[in-house]
C-alpha cells in the first residue's frame, strides 16, 4: 500500500464490513466473533444499512454502524468507537434495545421477536477494572439464569487484546482491527494469509491507492482528531468544575462547621450565664434567709 490505512476509522470500517462486496467477510466476521452463541454458522446475511462509497466520497455517509439480518431473522449491529466517553454504555444499550424493539410494528405478537446482537469494537478501554479484553451483557440474573435467549451486547476492548500469535478466527479479526494500520500489503504477517484478512487487506489497499478516496479518509480521520480533541477539552473542562464543586462544597462544609461551632459556642455561653444568674439569685436567696433567721434570734424589739 501506498498509504497505511487505519481499519478502525469508521468509514473504513464502514467498508470492511458493510459492503456488498464484502458480505462474506461480514458473515465470516460475525461468526468469528459470536462463535458458540449461535445456535448455527451464519451462512447467508442480509445489510440493511449497506456501504455506499459515492455517498461516502461526496461525504454523505454519517451512519456508520453496520446492521445485518440472516436467513433465520437474527439481527446484528457492529460499530467501532474510537473515543471512550461519560455516556457510552447508555448509547450502546439504547442502541441494542432500539434495534431490538424495532421488529415489531403495532399490534404485532412478541413471539415475531428474534435474537439481537450488537457488537462493538472499543479502541480504548472502557471497564478499567477489568484485564478481560472480550465481554458479553445478557439478560440474566446474578445466578446466570437467563431471562430470555435473545442475544446481548458484545463488547472487544482492542487496547486490552495482546496475542502475539493467532489461534483462532475471532483473535485473528481482532489483531487485523488492532494492528491494521502498520501493515504492509507487499509483507504480511502470517497469521493475515487467509482468504478473509486478504480481502480485507484489498479493502484497505482501495483507501490507499485511489487519490480521492485516500483524501476522503484522511479528511475523516482529521474529523476524529478533531472530535479527539474536542472530547478530551471537555472531559477536561468537566474535571475542573467537578474540582471547583468540590472545593465549594469543601468551602461551605468549612463555613457551616464555623457557623456550628459559633452556635455552640453561644450555647454555651447562655448556659454559662443562666447558671451564673441562677447562681446569683441562689445566693441572694440564701442571704436573705441568712437575714431572716438573724431577725429572729434578735427576737422581737422591746419598748
Amino acid at each position: 500500500m501506498r498509504h497505511p490505512i487505519d481499519p478502525k476509522i469508521d468509514c473504513v470500517f464502514k467498508a470492511l464490513l458493510g459492503a456488498e462486496t464484502n458480505r462474506a467477510l461480514l458473515i465470516h466476521f460475525l461468526n468469528a466473533i459470536l462463535g458458540s452463541e449461535l445456535p448455527a454458522p451464519i451462512t447467508s446475511v442480509e445489510i440493511l444499512n449497506p456501504y455506499n462509497e459515492r455517498e461516502f466520497l461526496d461525504d454523505k455517509l454519517s451512519i456508520v454502524d453496520v446492521k445485518a439480518r440472516d436467513d433465520s431473522g437474527q439481527l446484528y449491529q457492529i460499530e467501532i468507537q474510537l473515543l471512550i466517553y461519560r455516556d457510552l454504555p447508555a448509547r450502546i444499550s439504547y442502541g441494542w434495545a432500539d434495534l431490538y424493539s424495532s421488529q415489531l410494528s403495532s399490534g404485532e405478537p412478541y413471539t415475531k421477536l428474534k435474537p439481537t446482537y450488537a457488537i462493538w469494537l472499543l479502541a480504548e478501554d472502557l471497564l478499567t477494572d477489568s484485564d478481560v479484553y472480550l465481554h458479553d451483557f445478557r439478560l440474566r440474573d446474578a445466578s446466570g439464569r437467563c431471562l430470555v435467549a435473545h442475544g446481548g451486547i458484545w463488547l472487544a476492548e482492542l487496547n486490552k487484546f495482546h496475542a502475539e500469535l493467532v489461534q483462532n478466527e475471532q483473535e485473528r479479526w481482532l489483531k487485523f482491527f488492532k494492528d491494521g494500520s502498520k501493515l504492509d500489503s507487499d509483507a504480511l504477517p502470517p497469521w493475515m494469509h487467509t482468504p478473509e484478512m486478504e480481502q480485507a487487506m484489498s479493502t484497505l489497499e482501495g483507501f490507499s491507492e485511489k487519490d480521492r478516496a485516500y483524501h476522503a479518509y484522511q479528511a475523516r480521520q482529521n474529523y476524529l482528531r478533531q472530535q479527539a480533541s474536542i472530547q478530551e477539552e471537555l472531559d477536561d473542562r468537566r474535571a475542573e468544575i467537578e474540582q471547583a464543586r468540590l472545593r465549594l462544597e469543601h468551602a461551605q462544609a468549612v463555613v457551616e462547621q464555623a457557623q456550628a461551632d459559633a452556635e455552640q459556642a453561644q450555647a454555651t455561653a447562655e448556659q454559662a450565664q443562666a447558671s451564673a444568674e441562677q447562681e446569683r439569685a441562689a445566693k441572694e436567696d440564701a442571704l436573705a434567709e441568712i437575714e431572716r433567721l438573724k431577725a429572729q434570734l434578735r427576737g422581737p424589739k422591746t419598748d
